[in-house]
């Protein structure tokens, strides 16, 4: 079993509060849940122009891991309120 993780820091276009990010944040989580991934806000919670999101995903092929967290990134990619800063990739087999 391989295992695959995705942290991508973001930048917030527009908005002034902790409650206008939540309604940025809330509804890409839930998109990226679809692919059949966890997903989750993981860091940057108390400040309301960055986010950071954590994607994890298991299977038994490094392939299948490598193009699920493809498809998170492109989606994420092609929202134009959020400004991607940074991504890191991690994917764990049976020898780590």
């Amino acid at each position: 079993m391989f295992v695959g993780s995705l942290e991508v820091d973001i930048l917030l276009g527009d908005v002034h509060s902790l409650k206008e990010k939540r309604s940025v944040i809330r509804p890409v989580v839930a998109e990226l849940q679809r692919f059949g991934v966890s997903a989750a806000e993981t860091g940057d919670q108390d400040l309301y122009r960055r986010a950071e999101v954590g994607v994890a995903v298991a299977s038994s092929t490094i392939a299948h891991i490598t193009e699920v967290l493809d498809r998170c990134e492109r989606a994420m990619a092609a929202h134009p309120e959020l400004q991607i800063l940074s991504v890191r990739r991690r994917v764990l087999g049976p020898e780590d």
